[in-house]
């Protein structure tokens, strides 16, 4: 009988997830099988391989042969290595104490590679969010206008101050050049135009903000708005379920993870149609989790979920 490592098919459409068994070559793919060995899974960045190395190595040394998937796996996770340098050991090439203790050496530098890289993409996907989830552009400018306002009244207030000292300095060279002359200046009505804009000047200085003031906290009142967050990222909502949440003024992780899921159940049966036949039971569980920023442990659960609906576990005996 010609036994196999092979993979074996699980997870719903588009989102595969497979068994690592070994199983007889005349099987179906996701047929019968003698033992699963581990498990793959590609859909997560970098893909996430458990595999018992113990028993891959045993039924490898037992002449049970690999798929060119699984051979690579194998490969990934050092039983080939390990393969390799026992062939050493039984050729007298090393000890055997000697070709454990490199196998374990690379053993912890792979892993040490792996964790790494796991740690990069977690930077990467929190800076996405971060990305995604930044301030908005209207909030922005409304946060930064009363700053705009203020350095404008500084040069208004500065433009208006240079004129009066222009003017006064003016008045006293007419007045010099007059006395060497010997022409008389009424000095009431040089003097008079004088303290008539300063009286004036204040109000207006004083004023002008008044205006201003209904226009800032107009302005700034958007920012103290809650920004709606993308309910699309809860397993089993889209766009149309989105709007309808929206619509019942629900338009954050936060709101819908406080929300009965027997409510959200009732706001799907009034849409009526298909909206009805949703089952809404995790997510407010889901969205706590977003709420939360557990975007690692949101995925791992929504690829046990269909649809947002927890799927039962098939017990069936396995031969």
């Amino acid at each position: 009988m010609s036994v196999k490592i092979r993979l074996q098919r699980r997870g719903r459409k588009k989102k595969p997830f497979y068994h690592i068994v070994v199983a007889d070559a005349r099987a179906p793919r996701d047929g019968r099988f003698i033992e699963k060995i581990g498990t793959y899974n590609p859909m997560t960045k970098p893909a996430t391989i458990d595999l018992d190395r113990d028993k891959a190595y045993d039924w490898l040394m037992n002449g049970a042969q690999p798929t060119d998937t699984a051979r690579a796996i194998l490969r990934f996770k050092g039983v080939l290595y390990k393969k390799h340098l026992m062939r050493g050991v039984a050729k007298g090439a090393l000890t055997e104490a000697a070709a454990e203790e490199k196998y374990q050496a690379w053993i912890a530098e792979k892993e040490a590679k792996v964790e790494a890289r796991v740690a990069q993409s977690k930077e990467e996907r929190l800076a996405f969010h971060a990305a995604v989830n930044g301030t908005p552009k209207k909030m922005a400018k409304a946060v930064e206008a009363p700053e705009e306002r203020s350095e404008l009244l500084d040069s208004v207030e500065e433009e208006a101050a240079e004129p009066a000292s222009e003017t006064s300095a003016l008045d006293a060279a007419i007045t010099e050049a007059a006395a060497d002359a010997g022409v008389e200046v009424s000095t009431p009505k040089a003097e008079a135009p004088a303290p008539t804009p300063e009286p004036e000047a204040e109000p207006v200085v004083e004023e002008t903000p008044a205006p201003e003031a209904p226009a800032a906290e107009e302005a700034a009142a958007p920012a103290t708005e809650t920004a709606a967050d993308d309910l699309k990222m809860i397993e089993g909502i889209g766009p149309k379920i989105e709007e309808l949440l929206h619509n019942a003024d629900i338009k954050t992780f936060a709101q819908l993870s406080t929300t009965e899921a027997s409510a959200i159940k009732q706001i799907l049966s009034d849409a009526g149609g298909r909206f009805s036949t949703h089952d809404p039971t995790t997510w407010p569980q889901q969205a706590k989790m977003a709420a939360d920023g557990e975007w690692d442990k949101l995925k791992v659960w929504q690829d046990e979920l269909d649809g947002g609906k927890v799927v039962e576990k098939d017990d069936s005996p396995e031969a």
